[in-house]
C-alpha cells in the first residue's frame, strides 16, 4: 500500500488492518527490534482464545538490552503516568507501551479508532471490546541502523492521545469530581489570604493550613454530592471519618505526583513549565478521582443469599 498526504506509523497500522481480511490483526516494527520468532507464541495465545496477546518487557523472560538507566525511567515514567490517567486501560496490561502484539478482529470492529503518534495499543484496549488478555516476555533489542523516536513531540503526543482518552472515557461523576476541585482552589486562595494577609501568619503555616482546610471542603463536596449515594451505603459517623483519611493520603501522594512530573516535563522534555504545571495538574486530577473512587468511595460488596431449589416429590 502506498499513502498519499498521511503520515504516522499508528494510521498505517490502521490502514493495513483496513485492508487485511483475518480474523486475527497484527502488529510489529519492521526493523527487527521485535523478534519475529515471536510471532508463534502470540499466535499459540490467540488459539487459546485471547481477545489480545501481547509481547511484554516486562512480563516472565522479558527486558531491555542495552538500554540505560535515563531511558529505562522515562519509559517507565510513561507507564506511570498512564495509569494515573487511564488505570481501567494502561493498568491491563504490563506493557502499554508495546508495539507488537495480536488482536481478535471483532474485539475492535466497530470501534472507531483514533491514535495519536505510535502508540496504538492503548487505543485498542480503551476503544475496542477486550476480554482476556495474554503476555509474552520478549527481550527489546538493540537498534542496528536508524534513530530513536524518543523525543519531547513524541512524549506531547502521548500526552495527547492519554487526554483526549480520557476525556472520551470520563466517568459521569468525574465533572463533579473536577467542579469541587475548583472550589477547592478558591477555598485555599480565599484562607491564604485571610491568615497571611489579614492576621499576619507565616507563609509557610498559612500555606499548609490553608491546603488541608480545601481538602477538607473538598472531601465533604465529594462526600455529599459527586459519591453521595456511595457515602450514604457505606454509612457516616467512623466510616467517614475513614474516608476523610484516605482521601487525605491519596490527595497528598497525588501532590508529590505532580511536583514529581512537573520536574520531569520542564528538566528533561524542556516543556513550558506553565504547560507543564497544566499537564501535572491534569494527571493529579484523574489520580485524584480514580484512587478516591477505588479506596474512599468504593460500592459496598453486595452479599446475595441463593435461593434453594425446589424440592421434588421425589425428594420430598
Amino acid at each position: 500500500m502506498r499513502r498519499r498526504g498521511e503520515k504516522g506509523l499508528a494510521t498505517a497500522v490502521m490502514r493495513g488492518w483496513q485492508a487485511a481480511r483475518g480474523e486475527v490483526l497484527a502488529v510489529i516494527d519492521a526493523d527487527l527490534q521485535h523478534p519475529p520468532e515471536v510471532i508463534e507464541r502470540l499466535w499459540n495465545e490467540m488459539a487459546r482464545g485471547a481477545d489480545l496477546a501481547i509481547v511484554s518487557r516486562h512480563a516472565g523472560g522479558g527486558g531491555m538490552s542495552g538500554w540505560c538507566a535515563l531511558r529505562r525511567a522515562l519509559s517507565r515514567g510513561a507507564q506511570l503516568l498512564g495509569v494515573c490517567i487511564l488505570p481501567g486501560v494502561v493498568g491491563r496490561v504490563s506493557d502499554p507501551m508495546s508495539g507488537y502484539f495480536m488482536v481478535r478482529r471483532r474485539a475492535i470492529a466497530g470501534s472507531e479508532l483514533s491514535p495519536l503518534g505510535y502508540k496504538i495499543l492503548i487505543e485498542v484496549i480503551g476503544r475496542g471490546r477486550i476480554g482476556r488478555i495474554a503476555e509474552v516476555g520478549y527481550i527489546f533489542r538493540d537498534r542496528t541502523a536508524g534513530e530513536s523516536k524518543v523525543s519531547s513531540k513524541l512524549y506531547v503526543e502521548y500526552l495527547r492521545h492519554l487526554l483526549r482518552l480520557r476525556i472520551a472515557l470520563l466517568p459521569a461523576r468525574f465533572p463533579k469530581f473536577a467542579a469541587v476541585g475548583l472550589s477547592g482552589v478558591a477555598v485555599d486562595m480565599l484562607v491564604l489570604w485571610l491568615l497571611k494577609g489579614r492576621l499576619g501568619w507565616p507563609l509557610t503555616l498559612s500555606k499548609l493550613v490553608a491546603a488541608e482546610m480545601a481538602i477538607a471542603s473538598n472531601f465533604l463536596w465529594n462526600d455529599l454530592w459527586t459519591f453521595g449515594d456511595l457515602a450514604q451505603r457505606q454509612g457516616y459517623g467512623f466510616a467517614r471519618l475513614r474516608r476523610f483519611v484516605r482521601f487525605n493520603a491519596i490527595c497528598a501522594a497525588g501532590l508529590a505526583l505532580s511536583v514529581g512530573l512537573l520536574t520531569m516535563q520542564v528538566g528533561i522534555f524542556k516543556l513550558n513549565p506553565y504547560l507543564a504545571n497544566a499537564v501535572a495538574i491534569g494527571v493529579t486530577t484523574g489520580w485524584n478521582f480514580w484512587m478516591n473512587k477505588i479506596f474512599s468511595w468504593s460500592a459496598p460488596e453486595v452479599l446475595s443469599v441463593p435461593v434453594p431449589a425446589q424440592r421434588t416429590a421425589s425428594g420430598a
